[in-house]
């Protein structure tokens, strides 16, 4: 089994909605994204998929919510725009693209993230 891993970041601010607690106000965070892809096959150069391939997909995706208020982005309006829906919302995207994901990781801070895998 093969596994690959890419990360980027973006920054945004959000605000939890019913929420007891400083996270119920607005406040922002740079956000780490991890993407992990896993097979058993290579292609016929010897990749699992192209590093670049996935960078620019995922960069895509994280332009939609790059310094953006996510409170105010249409996907957030009815769900708290959480590290744990950042995950999912970012692996749903990416499965349309990228076949062979298998896991997002979402980081809020250097110590706490969130994961979604199917």
């Amino acid at each position: 089994m093969y596994q690959l891993t890419v990360e980027d970041t973006f920054d945004a601010a959000h605000a939890l909605r019913g929420y007891a607690g400083p996270c119920e106000n607005l406040h922002g965070h740079t956000w780490k994204v991890q993407v992990e892809l896993q097979g058993e096959k290579l292609n016929k150069i010897g990749l699992l998929e192209d590093f670049k391939t996935i960078k620019k997909h995922l960069k895509e995706i994280l332009c939609e919510f790059d310094h953006n208020h996510l409170n105010e982005i249409a996907i957030f309006k009815t769900q708290n725009p959480s590290s744990e829906n950042l995950a999912r919302i970012i692996y749903e995207k990416l499965k349309q693209k990228l076949k062979a994901i298998s896991k997002v990781t979402v980081y809020e801070s250097p110590t706490t993230c969130a994961s979604y895998f199917a």
